[in-house]
């Protein structure tokens, strides 16, 4: 022990012994499980838990809540597919291109949206999201109601064809590696201490010096641009991109992943992802049921675990996760 203040998000080094090992178990499980378990299930999984830890930044680390987080995701799917498909681009430029979009879009929106706080920034994002949606579905390149579909997968750096999972999946695990661990380097940094002050007391550290809406809009600006990563990767893992993905309603799973999981926790939205997904894959057969379902653990969740499930893991170990 070094003496130095800790909170239940994460120590002040940034590096406890606590969130060494569960990055090694979860690196650990997503190498292994492609051997027991459909790789495309994990492969979703993946780009879910990176679209769920970038929302986590914006509100567990920034106390933003987003209603709108879905538009950087479908923007970069509809952009990495269109990139893709009608450009041929390989997927690397693809990828890069699509998360360069999101990345952009989030800089426009956020422009508008860091200058309300609370309910205020919600309902902004929510509407810049819903125009949004309007326009893909009315622009002609998105393919309206259909989206985009038969995305080739290409060939990384032309040389690895990417058309089988075995060699997709990989990808996804790099990407996801990669996004997670700038997420945990942004956290762990002045950036994410100074992001906690101004979730904590804005007021105060105003008082301190600090140009708060710098620091809320490039929080915002690093969460648009790593879910416009994740919606680029999606897209061409199922080689589709949607109206779904644009959607209001797949800004309120992202928020069920990580408050689920643990908001403000590194591996909670990792763990929320996985579980949401697992439920709609498996539960697919109920139809429409599936979304009662979470409804009622979302409830449950809230009335018992109030801190998500790794949030009271960590409560319980009094260590950060």
């Amino acid at each position: 022990m070094t003496g130095e203040p800790t909170s239940l998000t994460t120590d002040a080094s940034g590096d406890t012994r606590y969130q060494r090992v569960a990055f090694v178990l979860m690196i650990a499980v997503f190498a292994l499980l492609p051997l027991a378990v459909y790789p495309v299930f994990l492969m979703k999984v993946m780009c879910f838990a990176l679209f769920a830890c970038a929302f986590n930044l914006l509100i567990g680390y920034g106390g933003l809540l987003s209603f709108g987080h879905a538009m950087f995701l479908g923007t970069a799917g509809y952009a990495s597919a269109h990139a893709a498909k009608v450009w041929g681009f390989g997927p690397e430029f693809a990828i890069l291109f699509a998360t360069g979009c999101a990345a952009l879009l989030g800089l426009v929106t956020g422009l508008l949206a860091i200058r309300r706080q609370g309910i205020y920034f919600a309902m902004i994002t929510l509407a810049l999201a819903q125009m949004v949606y309007f326009f893909y579905l009315q622009t002609p390149f998105t393919g309206g109601e259909d989206g985009i579909q038969a995305v080739p997968r290409g060939r990384l750096f032309g040389l690895v064809d990417l058309d089988s999972a075995g060699t997709m999946y990989p990808l996804v695990f790099v990407i996801f590696v990669g996004g997670f661990l700038v997420i945990w380097r942004a956290v762990n940094s002045p950036f994410g201490q100074i992001l906690k002050a101004i979730r904590e007391n804005e007021a105060r550290a105003t008082s301190l010096g600090y140009d708060v809406d710098r620091y809320k809009l490039l929080a915002y600006l690093l969460s648009a641009t790593l879910s416009g990563l994740a919606g680029a990767t999606k897209a061409l893992v199922f080689q589709l991109a949607s109206l779904t993905d644009v959607y209001w309603t797949m800004s309120g799973e992202v928020v069920l992943m990580t408050l689920l999981g643990g908001m403000g926790t590194l591996f909670g939205p990792v763990v929320g992802a996985a579980i949401i997904i697992t439920m709609q894959n498996y539960l697919a057969q109920v139809g429409a049921w599936v979304t009662v379902v979470q409804g009622a653990i979302f409830v449950v969740c809230v009335m018992a675990f109030r801190r998500g499930v790794v949030g009271e893991i960590a409560h319980w170990l009094r260590k950060p996760l």
